[in-house]
């Protein structure tokens, strides 16, 4: 069975550099970028001019981790092999061989995110621990072409959030709890806990995450970070550990939107593995050439308000209502056209939340496809093939996976008792669900209204119509909690919202595989504000660890 790697700070200092890792002369013209905020770009620059390696980066990414994670717990487990596949990289470039756009560029996944190397793939369970996947996941084999290291896993919301009700966010039995770096204990949100906060302090260049009802943009909201949940079937599922079919996707997080176009870029495309993937448009977009600072000039932009009052705290609160109202004042400057109130015809008609159906469309979902995931597996330790394999395997080893505080496992008990996906309701319930979201909700109004996006704040029920829509939202920073906030506790004591400092962000959302236009008012909102460099002065753990300490 493979066990974690996660090794320590001093003893990532002091281990030697493989292959071409000697001491080097730094040229003089040479910038090291603060690993804090720099771009896929400026990394790929340095390396490019020989001012550093990828051996260097991935020292120094791991010895990030080192110093915040007994804090943070955002990563799971380290790649053993990291440094050895970044040697052979940099030998590469000096060859003059480059793989891709993201050659040498360290990457953390999420831990359901399947990788067939030394890491463990579990969704945060000792369930799945020592399992052996058949091939790399579609998205990370997509990444490694492009000339990624995948430096390692990110920790989650155990079982990307679905198993009970009442757990904390960003908590799995192996991971243990994911904090908020802005504020001590704070929530993080998730599921994609670990990725939003290792993109947040800089853990790694980017990482990646998935998305079922907001595991990218919730995180990426309270993170301070760009998160992206594509349209549903521009990226391959294959590989990643299953929620639901009909709502699951795989997306960027990372300080910055042009990071994140470049990221989707890669993994977008067909995949024969994942027949939602068949449905997308011929030509998958060059995301990054919809990067233009002028994308907002003459575009409409619709709020449709009750969507966000439909959250009664969210919409009250007093800090985020008046940011809000700001950002539809800097679009305007921007030169976007406000069309506010424009609201969506599902939730003028009542339909929009009540009859939002997911509960019955996960349940049915996971049992089946957690079930075909399992199937796949070329070896499972813990002997577990189905859903009720794994509510035994929760109970037999209780003190691991059901500790006090977050031994639930509602969602899965309702889960297993579901009869297939042939079931009459059920398919009625994900149409319904479809058409409140998308033809009736997202489409209608930007139909009704002549609109190009929709912007909401990022907090509250905003990710849930585009999730049953399977449309585009995308998170830019916007705002955080101001220090008269008082901190509040929430599960038990073990996290705090809302406190101090702890961002959140607006959000865009689009048309079904309209996702590279609205990139580009994403991007043109974001180079317009720059609202992540404003909250630097909010960081409350932050690694210190740069280039130049391991060089």
């Amino acid at each position: 069975m493979r066990v974690p790697a996660l090794l320590s700070f001093a003893a990532l200092l002091a281990a030697p550099l493989p292959a071409l890792g000697a001491k080097r002369h730094i040229p003089r013209d040479c910038v090291l970028p603060d690993l804090y905020d720099a771009s896929v770009k400026e990394l790929s620059d340095g390396m490019e001019a020989g001012c550093f390696t990828a051996v260097h980066l991935v020292k120094a990414y791991l010895a990030r981790i080192g110093e915040v994670n007994e804090e943070l717990h955002a990563v799971i487990e380290t790649n053993p092999d990291a440094l050895e596949i970044a040697a052979q990289l940099d030998q590469d470039r000096a060859a003059g061989i480059i793989w891709g756009p993201l050659h040498g560029i360290p990457v953390l996944v999420k831990d359901n995110i399947g990788t067939a190397d030394k890491l463990n793939t579990t969704a945060g369970s000792y369930a799945l621990l020592g399992s052996i996947v058949p091939r790399d996941s579609h998205v990370v084999m997509k990444l490694r072409k492009a000339g990624a290291i995948i430096l390692g896993k990110a920790n989650l919301s155990e079982w990307a959030y679905y198993r009970g009700t009442g757990i904390s966010n960003g908590w799995s039995a192996r991971g243990g709890q994911t904090s908020n770096p802005y504020y001590p204990k704070g929530d993080t949100w998730g599921s994609s806990s670990g990725s939003a906060v290792s993109a947040a302090v800089g853990l790694a260049a980017v990482t990646l995450g998935s998305d079922t009802g907001g595991s990218v943009i919730c995180p990426s909201d309270r993170q301070n970070v760009f998160g992206i949940r594509p349209t549903t079937g521009w990226v391959s599922r294959a590989g990643v550990v299953p929620l639901s079919e009909h709502q699951d996707t795989v997306g960027p997080i990372t300080r910055w939107a042009a990071d994140a176009a470049l990221v989707l870029e890669i993994i977008s495309g067909p995949d024969y593995r994942d027949n939602y993937t068949l449905a997308q448009p011929d030509v998958v977009p060059r995301y990054t050439y919809y990067l233009d600072e002028n994308a907002l000039q003459g575009k409409k932009i619709c709020v449709p308000r009750k969507v966000f009052n439909q959250d009664n705290v969210t919409h009250n609160d007093p800090s985020i209502g008046p940011v809000f109202n700001q950002s539809l004042v800097d679009l305007a400057r921007l030169g976007a056209t406000i069309v506010d109130p424009a609201d969506m015809p599902s939730v003028l008609q009542g339909l929009y939340p009540r009859n939002v159906s997911t509960g019955l469309v996960f349940a049915t979902d996971f049992k089946v496809d957690i079930k075909n995931y399992l199937s796949e597996l070329l070896e499972i330790p813990t002997g577990v093939h189905d859903l009720g394999d794994l509510i035994e395997f929760n109970i037999a080893h209780a003190s691991l996976e059901l500790p006090p505080l977050q031994n639930n496992q509602a969602s899965w008990l309702v889960s297993n008792a579901t009869d297939g996906q042939a079931n009459s309701t059920y398919l009625a319930d994900v149409w319904l669900d479809y058409y409140i979201g998308r033809t009736d909700g997202i489409h209608a109004t930007l139909d009704e209204f002549g609109c190009d996006a929709i912007v909401l704040p990022s907090e509250g029920d905003t990710t849930t119509i585009a999730t049953i829509a399977g449309c585009p939202i995308m998170n830019v920073p916007l705002g955080y909690y101001p220090d008269s906030v008082n901190a509040t506790a929430e599960h038990n004591g073990t996290q705090f919202f809302p406190a101090p400092g702890i961002p959140f962000g607006l959000s865009f959302i689009g048309r079904q595989w309209d996702d590279a236009n609205l990139l580009g008012l994403a991007y043109a909102y974001e180079q317009g504000t720059k609202h992540r460099l404003e909250n630097h002065a909010y960081e409350k753990a932050t690694p210190t660890t740069q280039l130049k300490d391991v060089m």
